[in-house]
């Protein structure tokens, strides 16, 4: 018979399997509705559409999606999740079978709307899985050990990316959007499943502050601000989005002016091995005692790469520097993902982790739609002059792709400036107290627990004020 804690960590390993294979199955949808989308409409207001409304959607459910995480049993609403994930596939199935092609593409139609915003739908309903898995990994594995589940979580993530990546485009092209709405439908199917057989050994939860409301806002800034220094860890993430959105925005521009789409499309994909990488080194090492520190020297490294690697016109420094980017990835995000689930108690991780998200990836379509007029009309305009070329040829060297690498230089060098100053700020040594205080989850995966509940009214639950904090 297997203890607790082997029930937890099989648990955990089909948790994760199955996640995995609901962003497989999802991300291959979506990432060829876009490729299909463009190729059959020739229009960018169809891809501006879809990449605009999916960062919207994510800004925008963030706390929802988590407050019903907080409310209810993770393995009922990853069952619901995936319920509806997959009904929502179906009928955009069922309306690609009914609605003949010229007039699914006809963008002056209701049809092609309504058909990606099912799918979209389906993806947004799929971002709950991977909200709930973060608490997962609080629920089901030890504190010692959370840094390398979540490493395990971003290697997971790479290989995802690098399958969805490059089989994307060429299933589009090779065999059309109905088979590869077939194998999605399919494998969420499948994973749908599998997820209704697992056995989640997971504690009741008792609210002290009664049953989260469904868009809690005010719940998710409660448990924030009464750990020290939380808010600005959360700060600082939404001002590294920010910047990242100026990559998320001229990065493909880049690549394209320096080799063929399909080169480009092939070499973008097959970076994703680099989040395998990163994924699996902190799977192996974890984070250190300060995760912190890890996460801010990571984004160091990320700068660093970010401005050097268009310093001149070269496509083995683009392809080096995009590898290493995608290498440092997983250490900022399981850090972040370990902090939280050691600080924050897992009867309102739901409602943190979905704020966090909320706030932090609402920064990177600003900032993408902020850095393409100021890059169009200025930036780029001024390095490609006579007088650019000049001032700036002794740093950029020569090319017709210096305006945007002038661009990465200057976000880099921001961004490396704000991280180095973060380390003499009280926020970073309030939070490293926070987690050197202890785990305010550490009894969830102790072998001897049968039933866990959270704090009650009448019993306080995790103490993270009275560990010499008095203050935020």
């Amino acid at each position: 018979m297997l203890s607790d804690q082997q029930a937890r960590s099989r648990a955990f390993t089909h948790v994760l399997l199955n996640s995995a294979a609901a962003m497989l199955g999802t991300a291959f949808l979506w990432y060829a509705i876009t490729f299909w989308a463009y190729l059959s409409t020739r229009s960018v207001i169809t891809t501006a559409f879809l990449g605009g409304a999916y960062m919207l959607g994510m800004a925008v459910l963030g706390v929802p999606f988590g407050s019903l995480i907080d409310r209810y049993r993770k393995h009922v609403v990853m069952t619901i999740s995936a319920v509806g994930t997959t009904a929502l596939f179906l009928l955009a199935g069922l309306v690609f079978i009914l609605a003949p092609e010229d007039v699914l593409i006809d963008l002056g139609r209701p049809w092609f709307w309504v058909f990606t915003s099912l799918v979209l739908l389906g993806a947004m309903l799929a971002m709950i899985r991977g909200l709930a898995l973060s608490t997962c990994v609080t629920m089901l594995v030890p504190s010692d050990d959370r840094a390398k589940a979540n490493g395990m979580v971003g290697a997971v993530n790479g290989m995802t990316m690098l399958v969805t990546g490059v089989l994307s485009g060429l299933a589009i092209g090779q065999l059309g959007l109905g088979p590869v709405m077939l194998i999605s439908i399919a494998v969420m199917a499948v994973s749908l499943v599998h997820l209704v057989a697992i056995r989640i050994p997971e504690p009741t939860i008792v609210h002290a502050d009664g049953t989260p409301k469904a868009v809690d806002f005010k719940g998710a800034w409660g448990a924030i601000i009464v750990v020290p220094g939380l808010i600005g860890l959360i700060i600082f993430s939404t001002f590294n989005n920010f910047l990242g959105g100026v990559f998320m925005s001229l990065l493909d521009p880049y690549g394209l002016e320096l080799m063929p789409v399909e080169t480009w499309g092939i070499v973008f994909g097959l970076s994703s091995v680099g989040f395998i990488i990163g994924g699996a080194l902190i799977a192996k090492t974890g984070l250190g005692s300060k995760p912190l520190r890890t996460l801010l020297l990571a984004n160091l490294g990320m700068w660093v790469v970010g401005g050097v690697f268009t310093l001149r016109e070269s496509v083995p420094l683009l392809i080096v520097g995009i590898f290493a980017y995608m290498i440092l990835i997983p250490f900022i995000e399981a850090a972040e993902q370990t902090l939280l689930q050691r600080v924050v108690p897992l009867e309102k991780q739901g409602r943190v982790f979905g704020f966090a998200q909320a706030i932090e990836v609402s920064a990177a379509p600003i900032s993408a739609f902020l850095i393409g007029p100021i890059a169009e009309y200025w930036l780029i305009p001024y390095a490609e002059s006579p007088s650019g070329r000049q001032d700036l040829g002794w740093l950029l060297g020569d090319g017709d792709a210096r305006g945007i690498a002038l661009v990465f230089v200057l976000s880099s060098a921001v961004g490396f400036v704000i991280t180095a100053l973060v380390f003499v700020t009280r926020t970073y040594r309030l939070l490293n107290a926070s987690y050197a205080a202890g785990d305010v989850n550490a009894d969830l995966t102790a072998d001897d627990t049968s039933e866990i509940v959270g704090p009650s009214p009448d019993q306080p639950g995790p103490d993270v004020l009275g560990r010499g904090f008095t203050e935020h």
